[in-house]
């Protein structure tokens, strides 16, 4: 059997059958009776045997996907793959943050690229987790840089299901939970409430005896509810192959009124036209709708008094005022903190959203002569959002009304893209020793950019059916208050891209690469970039010293460099300026409008550049039983994209961006994995792996506008990235070190330049204190099988990182506190105490609310019973239960470590504040094959 058939061979039976097996040496003569299937990775354009890859590439079965019931596929990828660190949310529609080998961008664009049956997209919140066939993580520039100016944040690749096997395949998977959240954080009660804030404030407002105990966060959660129902129809004929699956889901989040669904449907259909020509055609539609509810409602019943009720008797919301008796009254004294009531604060909140995104393409596989094979795909995306916010001008006691009697807001979204893709794939064989596979080709992108529409009108009916009637011009009625209308850069691409992939007696492989991209989106000069990339490897184990040592199966050397780009960087910017501050007069008239250039428009301005060196071994010992791999990486961005301002003397004082820094990633990483059998009924695999990376910044050219990020919303902030932040992560906690207590219990600081003045008398004494990035994660998978029975446990741990407690460092006068700190305070009878007196200031951004973010989670337990065609028209059922998120141990003292936020570095990532607490899930479901 020639080797190019034996290639393709083994990625049909992939594609068909979803599984990898690891290959087994045999004779020539004996290949076709004891062969086994080998392991294929996707690598962009294409496909190679892991053995002859010479990049860093992970790629993850249907299986290991879908095994835990998440609404997003990559949550399920946590712990699973070396070097890829994933933060996720429970938040019902929430995306995922994924950093391949660290972060290397400040303001640019941070998350992968997602490459969906060749379509480029910006996430897979659509996507059904049932629906997907393999998921590939390209890692290293070597491998990455076949996608150009698109690649420096890491590479995904999903292959969804097509038809398999012969005949019609029905299959249903369905199941239902329950979610509860994972830990929660234990707050004074009423009495221990009022002795804090009653020795705060030195009086005695608030009695030692409340009738209310509220508990907020019970107040404002319930018991989460959600369930999936997956229908597919597959199966295949010597012409046609068909695969079509349905899928909804849907969520009662823990958040009261929080509700989401998802409904998606897919259709992958292949068609063969003549001998050598194949069409196939995909299409996937998912509908979402989304009852939001605000998430400053968790901040709001964390610092709200217990001794507020939910309601007071005559049926009004509580609020936080204290009658001359000490307790919560409508008609109280005085009003004790600014705090509203949670639970009001969603009742309160009318606010729907709906989205439609479309994907899809045909791609036509035609043989042109023997080893070469000519690919061309057309695909297309639509997304369609709209969304609106119903203010109905309802305020509770004490608060001020507002000038209108309702508020309405809408905004609209949308966007297409469309992608053209030609490609020769070229694969040979000569001599029996020299293999040759070639890919040359050509792409077009097109992204319309998003469209938004928002716009805010007031003083409308109560009654929606009113909101949009015909003929009415809301201008002149003078209800329309705001109208903000953007449309995102356009962007245009041509690439022209081509790889080699030479392999010499089956043991010595060299890999190039290049791809030149075009892009509309920068000046003359700049639209054009060359990205190249170089592989080689070893297979060690090929050798002739080797081939008789029996414990080792496989060894293989690889290394390579690779330069990477990323062109989605801050556009979109006015460079123009006009109105009152730029009118001019003349001898004494009146003030005529002006117009100044007032931003730096840099005419060098283009995409990040990101250059890698890496290497690693893959081995496999002991009959492959044992497997693994090693790998090393230097990561350099060598000219980030910040902000800054030119001097004075330019006119110019609005921010305009440039290239004026340097991030560096170095770490390494490390996968072993044992699978073996113990007699004929009993089989199991224990994986592992390590990643370690250093994230640093380099270098930023003086005069950077700083950033001072990680805002609390009371004017203490906890991040900077400026001049002082060079050698430190990025990311990085700024603040003041506290130095324990003083005579009189009050939080002290440490003096860092020693003039004499702490606290926040001096900015300067501020500090970097690490940053929210984990330094190493850990991923444990443990799957064991035996008879029918199989059980799977997976865990995930992240180390080496800060997070700060911003719910806690927001509390000012009259809210409530931990009750850890409420039990044990500084006094003059409990000096020893780490917690400072009882006080109402501000806090200060310092590290007495930094806490370790160390945390390892059981990620996912499942045990499933299998029944082998239980009965006749049925050919397999699956029972099974899960337990998603069951422990975790932690050091932080709020709910949750795993902080996301939305990934940027300087905003809320690694702050609790406004935060969806992570949930422990308890799962039921049945998979039924017909």
């Amino acid at each position: 059997m020639k080797q190019r058939d034996l290639k393709y061979s083994c990625l049909i039976a992939v594609l068909y059958f979803g599984m990898n097996v690891n290959a087994q040496t045999t004779p020539n003569d004996t290949v076709a009776k004891e062969q086994k299937i080998e392991e294929v990775v996707m690598i962009g354009y294409g496909s190679r045997k892991a053995i002859d890859n010479t990049t860093a590439v992970s790629s993850l079965k249907a299986e290991e996907v879908s095994k835990t019931k998440v609404l997003n596929a990559s949550q399920a990828i946590q712990g699973k793959v070396a070097g890829v660190q994933v933060s996720a949310s429970d938040l019902p529609g929430s995306t995922p943050t994924i950093l391949i080998r660290g972060l290397g961008t400040v303001t640019a664009g941070r998350n992968p690229l997602y490459v969906v049956d060749g379509l480029f997209a910006d996430n897979i919140n659509n996507i059904n987790t049932n629906d997907i066939l393999t998921y590939d993580v390209l890692k290293d520039a070597s491998a990455l840089a076949i996608y150009g100016n698109r690649g420096a944040n890491g590479v995904i690749i999903i292959t969804t299901k097509s038809g398999r096997g012969r005949g019609v395949t029905v299959e249903y998977d369905g199941f239902i939970g329950i979610r509860n959240p994972l830990k929660k954080v234990k707050m004074a009660g009423s009495n221990l409430f009022s002795l804090y804030n009653n020795i705060a404030s030195g009086t005695t407002k608030f009695s030692q005896d409340q009738p209310v105990n509220t508990d907020w966060f019970d107040a404002i959660t319930r018991t989460g509810i959600y369930n999936q129902h997956n229908v597919s129809i597959s199966g295949s004929s010597d012409k046609a192959k068909y695969f079509l699956s349905l899928n909804n889901y849907d969520e009662e989040a823990i958040l009261k009124g929080t509700d989401y669904n998802r409904a998606t449907v897919r259709t992958n259909n292949e068609f063969k036209i003549s001998k050598g020509i194949t069409l196939s055609q995909n299409l996937s539609i998912a509908f979402a709708n989304i009852t939001p509810k605000p998430l400053g409602a968790f901040t709001t019943a964390y610092k709200q008094s217990p001794i507020v009720p939910v309601y007071f008797a005559d049926g009004q919301y509580g609020v936080s005022i204290v009658g001359s008796d000490g307790f919560a009254s409508p008609t109280g004294v005085s009003q004790f903190n600014n705090v509203g009531n949670p639970l009001a604060q969603l009742e309160l909140n009318n606010e729907r959203q709906k989205s439609m995104q479309m994907q899809g393409g045909l791609k036509l596989d035609v043989d042109l002569f023997d080893g070469l094979k000519l690919t061309s795909q057309f695909s297309g995306e639509y997304y369609n959002f709209k969304s609106y916010a119903f203010d109905n001008g309802v305020r509770l006691i004490g608060q001020a009304a507002p000038a209108y009697s309702n508020q309405l807001t809408n905004v609209k979204e949308d966007y297409y893209n469309w992608q053209l893709t030609n490609y020769l794939t070229y694969n040979k064989t000569f001599a029996s020793i020299h293999n040759i596979e070639a890919t040359v080709g050509t792409e077009t992108t097109f992204r319309s950019g998003t469209n938004r529409l928002r716009m805010v009108r007031q003083n409308l009916s109560g009654n929606s059916n009113y909101w949009n009637l015909d003929n009415i011009d809301y201008v002149t009625n003078a209800s329309l208050v705001n109208l903000n209308s953007i449309d995102f850069n356009e962007n245009r691409t041509v690439s022209y891209f081509g790889r080699a992939q030479y392999k010499l007696m089956n043991r010595y492989l060299l890999t190039a690469t290049i791809r030149r991209d075009g892009s509309s989106q920068f000046a003359e000069g700049q639209k054009w970039g060359n990205f190249p990339s170089f592989g080689a490897g070893w297979i060690i184990s090929e050798e002739d010293f080797l081939k008789d040592i029996s414990i080792i199966s496989s060894l293989k050397l690889r290394g390579g460099w690779g330069r990477l780009g990323n062109q989605n960087v801050p556009l979109n910017i006015p460079t123009l300026a006009s109105g009152a501050n730029y009118n001019y007069s003349f001898g004494g008239a009146s003030n005529a409008n002006g117009t100044t250039n007032n931003q730096l428009l840099d005419p060098n301005l283009g995409w990040e550049i990101t250059e890698e060196t890496s290497g690693g071994v893959d081995f496999s010992l002991f009959n492959r039983k044992l497997s693994g791999s090693f790998d090393l990486y230097n990561k350099v961005t060598t000219n980030i994209v910040l902000a800054s301002i030119p001097p004075s003397s330019s006119g110019i004082s609005d921010l305009g961006y440039s290239h004026l820094g340097k991030v560096s990633n170095k770490g390494f990483e490390i996968m072993l994995g044992w699978q073996d059998t113990a007699g004929e009924n009993f089989s199991y695999s224990f994986n592992a792996n390590y990643s370690h990376n250093k994230n640093r910044l380099d270098e930023i050219v003086s005069g950077v506008n700083p950033i001072l990020g990680g805002s609390l919303g009371n004017g203490q902030w906890t991040k900077y990235f400026g001049e002082q932040a060079v050698g430190q992560p990025l990311g990085s906690f700024y603040l003041w070190e506290a130095n324990g207590l003083d005579a009189n219990g009050n939080m002290t600081y440490v003096d860092t330049n020693g003039n004499g003045r702490t606290g926040s008398q001096d900015a300067e004494d501020r500090q970097f204190f690490g940053s929210y990035i984990p330094k190493s994660t850990l991923g444990i998978n443990i799957d064991l099988r035996y008879k029918n029975v199989d059980l799977a446990i997976n865990g995930f741990g992240a180390f080496g990182h800060k997070v700060y407690n911003g719910k806690k460092a927001q509390r000012f006068s009259g809210e409530n506190v931990e009750y850890d700190v409420a039990s044990d305070f500084w006094s003059a009878s409990n000096t020893s105490s780490a917690n400072p007196a009882p006080f109402n200031a501000v806090p200060i951004a310092s590290t007495y609310y930094l806490e370790s973010g160390d945390f390892f989670r059981i990620n996912n337990i499942t045990l499933g019973y299998n029944f082998s065609k239980p009965v006749e028209y049925i050919s397999s059922l699956r029972f099974y239960v899960s337990a998603i998120n069951p422990f975790i141990f932690q050091k932080f003292s709020g709910f949750s470590p795993e902080l996301n936020a939305d990934g940027n570095p300087y905003g809320l990532t690694g702050v609790e504040l406004d935060a969806y607490p992570s949930l422990r899930s308890f799962v039921f479901g049945v998979n039924v094959k017909f």
